[in-house]
């Protein structure tokens, strides 16, 4: 059988990677600079029309408050584990307290945050779950002073000696970054010799002159541009190197929508496409795009390789409804998928080794189960299930075509390894499937050295094979009248 082995990330960045999001961002500090917003989602069922008008009428069921804009970025930065310290405006009112109070906030700097402005709230109206049916935004354009201007400078200054690596300014267009706010913090960014990336809303990019990095989508592209781009490779390519050029900025990513983005870091074009996700709700996508690059670059990965993971986190939170960020835990299982889609968790014994390092890099624990699996049937789903109950990954050892023959007879298997390997890939509690040639799986084990060997039937943990390499044996009781054996026997029974 040909091992398809070809990787989203190397070996060694998926174990910087895991460690990382298992906790090590502490060391990490990020400034975020922006338009700090409430992002209120008010959903109901919506069972008539109104009598005083053609409208339908929502039937209140819950209300749900998420941090939006420059906020946003920040929560995306502190699920990740990210040292986050923010600098704009929050009004000093009921809405501004609340996002103040959501839970990732208070792991969250708020020091430089002043109260120049009434908070921004956007609140969406969402019928039957997931239907927006209505925006209502409440919100007044700030005109920021000389003097404000120059409070948030010190803000930002302040937070940059604390060992921050990174600032990033979400421009949200609401007023709180100001030309000479932007121009202030790049000049400060260059004199401590920190990165500054920048989220733009702004059709002039002067304001953004000298920025590290600057992530537009296809609609702001257009704008700075002066026409409308076709969401195409050479187009966007083509505008994005001459904007780059000509306000001098350091690289460009431009978000693609469902074509996925596109990196200039210096003369180099990269395109990095999605897969195929069911979209729901596109809100703060560019949030968790923006964030989730700066945490790993910041952290020394290639930027390249920190705009791959960031697309996988925009990947997940378009498909949740409504603006949502990202938790380490969910894009580190995303990110596992990735690197191990269904058509390549078929792997030699020595890339299953690799791939148990890197788990258990992770603090994630391994269970292994092996089996024949010719003809897959309730039995098997119900073992496998129970097995993955056990740990967070599940390695399944399948016994190659020559096994089953000696261990079955002749006639057996049905299905030659490669269709049996298919149908195992396909169901999500398996992780990694490798084929092992011998006649028990206890080679394979004296490499893989699982935390938990599961096992079906009514075997004693002593003879099981390869039980010395595991630091558990779990017993798993058969499931009542399901067995290939004797669902074949029946089959040739007529």
């Amino acid at each position: 059988m040909k091992f398809l082995t070809k990787k989203f990330l190397s070996d060694a960045d998926l174990s910087y990677v895991a460690e990382l999001l298992k906790g090590g961002f502490g060391g990490t500090s990020i400034v975020v600079v922006g338009d700090f917003m409430l992002d209120r989602y008010i959903s109901g069922d919506v069972e008539r029309i109104s009598p005083e008008a053609p409208v339908p009428v929502v039937r209140f069921k819950k209300e749900r408050l998420v941090a939006g804009g420059a906020g946003n970025v920040a929560a995306n930065l502190a699920g990740l584990g990210v040292n986050v310290s923010v600098v704009g405006s929050v009004g000093d009112d009921a809405y501004g307290r609340a996002l103040l109070g959501l839970p990732l906030f208070k792991n969250i700097d708020c020091s430089a945050l002043l109260p120049l402005a009434p908070t921004v709230v956007k609140t969406r109206i969402l019928g039957s779950g997931r239907q927006q049916m209505l925006r209502l935004d409440m919100e007044e354009k700030m005109s920021l002073s000389a003097v404000e201007v120059e409070r948030l400078l010190a803000g930002v200054s302040n937070a940059v000696s604390n060992s921050a690596k990174l600032i990033i300014i979400s421009d949200y267009g609401k007023g709180c970054c100001p030309q000479e706010l932007c121009r202030g913090l790049i000049t400060l960014a260059r004199e401590k010799n920190i990165s500054v990336w920048i989220d733009p809303k702004k059709t002039d990019w002067e304001s953004y002159r000298g920025a590290s990095l600057i992530t537009p989508n296809i609609k702001e592209l257009s704008a700075a541009a002066g026409c409308q781009l076709r969401n195409e490779d050479g187009a966007i390519a083509d505008a994005a190197i001459a904007l780059k050029k000509k306000y001098e900025i350091e690289n460009i990513l431009v978000t693609r929508s469902e074509r996925g983005a596109t990196l200039i870091e210096k003369q180099v074009v990269t395109h990095i496409p999605v897969g195929a996700v069911e979209v729901y709700d596109v809100s703060g996508a560019g949030d968790t795009m923006i964030a989730v690059a700066a945490a790993f670059a910041a952290e020394g990965l290639p930027l390249k390789v920190a705009v791959k993971l960031a697309n996988v986190a925009s990947q997940v939170v378009i498909g949740k409804v409504g603006t949502y960020s990202i938790s380490a835990a969910e894009l580190l299982e995303a990110i596992f998928q990735k690197n191990v889609p269904k058509s390549l968790k078929v792997l030699p014994a020595e890339e299953a080794v690799k791939l148990r390092a890197v788990w258990r890099a992770a603090g994630e624990s391994v269970v292994f189960t092996n089996g024949c699996f010719d003809i897959m049937h309730a039995g098997h789903i119900d073992s496998l299930t129970v097995a993955k109950s056990l740990g967070d990954r599940l390695i399944v050892g399948l016994n190659s075509d020559g096994s089953v023959r000696r261990l079955k007879g002749e006639f057996r298997p049905i299905n030659d390894s490669a269709a049996r390997a298919k149908v195992l890939a396909a169901l999500t509690v398996v992780d990694c499937i490798v084929i092992f040639e011998e006649d028990t799986p206890a080679e394979l084990l004296s490499r893989l050295r699982p935390d938990v060997i599961a096992k079906g039937g009514d075997y004693r943990p002593e003879d099981i094979a390869g039980s010395e390499y595991a630091g558990e044996i779990a017993i798993i009781p058969l499931t009542d009248g399901f067995s290939t054996t004797s669902i074949i026997e029946r089959i040739l029974r007529g």
